[in-house]
């Protein structure tokens, strides 16, 4: 029974990422609306991290306690929070210009942006094989933005720099690895996080509508909710597994785009995205391939 257990583990996992990136696109939905309806972005990224920070604050104190909310490297815990504010500003900044499906497209250079830095930031090894898909990914890219063929929308350069922040975010968070769980680390992030945006927001603060008040505390639910399913999918399933299937948040972020904005991607805009995608998954197979080798160098 054990061993069956352990066999559908990787199965859960992929379901469970598979639900994860059906639920985030409706993230980037109710910023969208929120934008349109005039809220600050600095103020929707406060409300992102505040309600995420409350609604991890029962999980985090449970599994912790409450000595173990404090970070024991406040630097590294506030360095990590930066490039992910930077991250959300600028991709819901990036959303007042950009269809939702058209900005993620050009987010998703993130995998390509963490391959390129690993050996920097990690020490790791990247290959010349890797890097030749970082370069072709790099070309998806430029199919997607088309510089020099169409005038360059504010809003690419914003999804560009948010897919750049939040592959700084990933490698720390790589780097900080295994020391704290998951939520934990998690909840700190969001209380630092919160704690930064909110020596600027009272600047450019509105007063929500009890509709606004409805559409923040949705926002954290949908992150909490998302990111947790995510961290159960990594505790059942391998990175290299689970990673490529990410993908799948570009799918519903068509339809989701589609329905309740009425947007839709151009052609080229899918070609630069079947580029992105093949390259992601090379180098998702290529680093499991390396991870299996590394015990017999």
């Amino acid at each position: 029974m054990m061993a069956q257990g352990k066999a559908r583990a990787p199965l859960i996992g992929v379901g469970l990422m598979i639900a994860a990136m059906a639920v985030l696109p409706f993230l980037d939905v109710v910023a969208k609306f929120l934008g349109q309806q005039g809220v600050p972005i600095l103020q929707i990224v406060w409300a992102r991290m505040a309600m995420g920070m409350v609604m991890t604050l029962p999980f985090a104190w449970r599994i912790a306690g409450p000595g173990g909310l404090r970070p024991d490297r406040p630097a590294q815990h506030g360095l990590r929070a930066i490039f992910l504010i930077a991250a959300t500003f600028c991709f819901f900044f990036a959303l007042k210009f950009l269809p939702i499906a058209d900005a993620l497209a050009i987010f998703f250079v993130q995998p390509l942006v963490v391959t390129a830095l690993s050996p920097l930031i990690l020490g790791e090894r990247v290959g010349p094989r890797r890097w030749a898909a970082v370069a072709v990914g790099f070309i998806g890219t430029l199919i997607i933005i088309r510089p020099g063929f169409q005038q360059i929308n504010p809003g690419m350069l914003l999804a560009l720099a948010a897919g750049t922040a939040l592959a700084l975010y990933m490698l720390m968070t790589r780097r900080m690895a295994g020391r704290d769980h998951a939520m934990v680390t998690t909840f700190q992030t969001s209380a630092i996080g919160t704690a930064m945006v909110s020596l600027g927001v009272w600047v450019v603060w509105q007063t929500p509508t009890p509709a606004q008040w409805g559409l923040f505390v949705a926002l954290g639910f949908i992150a909490t909710f998302g990111h947790y399913l995510i961290v159960m999918a990594y505790d059942r399933a391998e990175a290299s597994l689970l990673a490529p299937l990410a993908y799948i948040e570009m799918i519903m972020a068509v339809a989701v785009g589609w329905w309740f904005f009425g947007d839709f991607p151009d052609a080229w805009t899918f070609v630069g995205v079947a580029v992105l995608i093949g390259c992601a998954l090379y180098i998702s197979v290529r680093e499991r391939r390396v991870v299996a080798e590394s015990p017999h160098v």
